[in-house]
C-alpha cells in the first residue's frame, strides 16, 4: 500500500469536510429557510456535481484557477506558486465537488426540524444565533455527522477531478485513488487489490454510518444521477 498517498488523501480529506462544514453550515440554513423565489438556481449550482462527469468538473475548475485567470494571477501574486498542481488546488477542487454531499444532508436535517420550536425559541427572547446552535443544529445532529461522514469518504476517494486539477506529484497531489490507477498501469494488481480492498472497507462503513443515520433524518444524503 502506498502510505504515501494514503496519508495525502486523508490530509485532504479531513481538510476538505472543515471547509464543507465552514461553507455548508451556513449555506444550508439559508437554503432551508429563505423564501427567495429563485432558490432553487442556487440549488442547482450545488448539486450540480452530482450529475457534471468529474473530468468536465476538473476541467472547469483548472481553467478557473491556471495562471491565465484572475484567481490564478492573485494566488500567484500572492505566493508565487500557481493554484494548479498544487495541496492548495486540490482541496478547492475537493471542496466544490463534494459540496453537495455536506450541503444537502444539512438542508434536509434542517427543514426537518419543527419550526414552531424555533418560533418558541425566539419568543423567549433567546437570538437567532443562539437558536440555531442550541435548537436548530442540536436536532439536526444526525444529518450533521452524515455530512461530514459523506464529504470525507468522497474525497478519500475521488479520482477525475483530483487528477485533472493535481496530476501524479508523488508526495504533493498523489492520492490514494490515483495510486490505484498507477499500479494497475503496472500490472501490480497485488498493490493495487491490497488498497482498493481498504477503500472498500471505509466505503462499505460509510455506507452502513449513513443508512442507519437516515432512519432518523429521511432522505438526509444524496444520490447520483
Amino acid at each position: 500500500m502506498d502510505w504515501g498517498a494514503l496519508e495525502l488523501s486523508v490530509r485532504l480529506a479531513v481538510a476538505t469536510t472543515l471547509v464543507l462544514l465552514m461553507c455548508g453550515v451556513p449555506l444550508a440554513y439559508w437554503l432551508s429557510f429563505s423564501r427567495w423565489r429563485l432558490k432553487f438556481l442556487i440549488e442547482a449550482i450545488v448539486a450540480l456535481p452530482l450529475v457534471l462527469p468529474p473530468t468536465v468538473l476538473g476541467f472547469y475548475i483548472l481553467m478557473a484557477l491556471g495562471p491565465h485567470s484572475p484567481v490564478g494571477q492573485f494566488y500567484e501574486a500572492l505566493t508565487g506558486r500557481m493554484l494548479p498542481f498544487s495541496f492548495q488546488g486540490l482541496l478547492i477542487a475537493s471542496v466544490l465537488y463534494s459540496l453537495p454531499f455536506a450541503v444537502q444532508p444539512l438542508v434536509s436535517a434542517f427543514s426537518s426540524v419543527d419550526r414552531r420550536l424555533i418560533e418558541a425559541s425566539w419568543a423567549l427572547g433567546v437570538s437567532p444565533l443562539r437558536t440555531f446552535f442550541r435548537v436548530i443544529l442540536h436536532l439536526s445532529l444526525p444529518g450533521l455527522i452524515t455530512a461530514i461522514v459523506l464529504s470525507f469518504a468522497h474525497t478519500l476517494g475521488e479520482f477525475g477531478v483530483v487528477l485533472m486539477v493535481g496530476g501524479n506529484i508523488p508526495g504533493v497531489t498523489r492520492t490514494v485513488s490515483i495510486s490505484i490507477y498507477d499500479e494497475v498501469q503496472a500490472m501490480n494488481y497485488g498493490a493495487a487489490g491490497e488498497t482498493a480492498l481498504f477503500l472498500l472497507a471505509v466505503s462499505f462503513a460509510v455506507l452502513a454510518l449513513t443508512y442507519s443515520l437516515q432512519r432518523r433524518v429521511p432522505g438526509a444524503w444524496p444520490t447520483k444521477s
